[in-house]
């Protein structure tokens, strides 16, 4: 190996190695195991060490549908040969054992949440986790599985209502529409840091026009949605509390939320039609 060659392989390696915790990530959720998600990791590394990258312009997008492909390939191979793959749902441990890594992935999921989507086809789950929880686009997303971008999000929808609808017992909801109407009340007034006090730090708000992350930058896209703010409604949106804005007697835009600690996690707007047509809207 000349030593261009060596020095082009020790920055790959770099590179990869500050998309790994990313990547474990969206392997854990996927897969449910620690153990799993370290070696769906592994692969990909193995496939973008034997990949030429040099037209890659967002290399973490691409080694994101890697590991989804990779993840989407254990799940079908998991159910093929009818396993579960974790009997007590507790983390399994990694192939290089981090008890902290381990414990903080766990925390961050929830075990009903991995529960949950257990209960969904492959197809679901990758859906479901690229897009709604790493933002990956749905032409991406259909990429990946061979299929659409509008099967694709028809598959992330439909798992969006069994998720939302088995994790939203109905004492959450009177919790869930305090935290609404406050953000809903701070937005109106362009309050702040009323908005900070309802959004989790690491808050996610998604949209049609791209994705926002932190408290910080939610807080300031939501003061600009004040005049919106005083004609939305609160309603249930595939069972969890959220938003909708009339126009013309029609929905022109819906908010969902996802909560933790009585506090706003991430914030879905669906301006599209098709998009809107999917959701399963109830008075609150």
């Amino acid at each position: 190996m000349s030593d261009n060659e060596r020095h082009h392989d020790d920055l790959l390696a770099e590179r990869f190695e500050a998309y790994r915790g990313h990547l474990r990530a969206v392997a854990y959720r996927m897969l449910g195991s620690a153990a799993e998600a370290e070696d769906a990791v592994q692969e990909a590394w193995f496939r973008l060490s034997r990949s030429d990258t040099r037209e890659v312009s967002n290399l973490g997008g691409w080694l994101t549908t890697v590991v989804g492909r990779v993840c989407l390939d254990m799940l079908r191979s998991r159910r093929s040969r009818g396993e579960e793959p974790l009997e007590t749902w507790s983390p399994a441990p990694s192939a290089e054992p981090d008890p902290a890594q381990d414990a903080v992935l766990a925390d961050s999921v929830g075990v009903a949440l991995l529960v949950v989507l257990d209960t969904l086809s492959p197809a679901e789950r990758l859906a479901f986790v690229l897009h709604d929880l790493f933002g990956v686009p749905f032409d991406e997303i259909g990429g990946v599985l061979g299929r659409t971008p509008a099967s694709a999000r028809q598959l992330a929808s439909r798992a969006r209502r069994r998720v939302r609808g088995a994790d939203a017992p109905e004492a959450d909801l009177v919790r869930q529409r305090e935290v609404v109407d406050a953000f809903l009340a701070a937005a109106r007034d362009g309050d702040f840091e009323g908005l900070l006090a309802v959004l989790d730090p690491d808050v996610v708000a998604r949209s049609e026009a791209g994705v926002t992350a932190g408290a910080l930058g939610v807080a300031s896209g939501a003061k600009s949605f004040a005049h919106l703010a005083r004609v939305a409604h609160p309603v249930l949106v595939d069972g969890a509390t959220g938003l909708v804005v009339y126009a013309e007697g029609r929905i022109e835009r819906a908010l969902t939320f996802a909560f933790a600690a009585d506090r706003i996690t991430s914030v879905d707007i669906v301006t599209d039609p098709a998009r809107l047509s999917e959701l399963v809207i109830e008075p609150a």
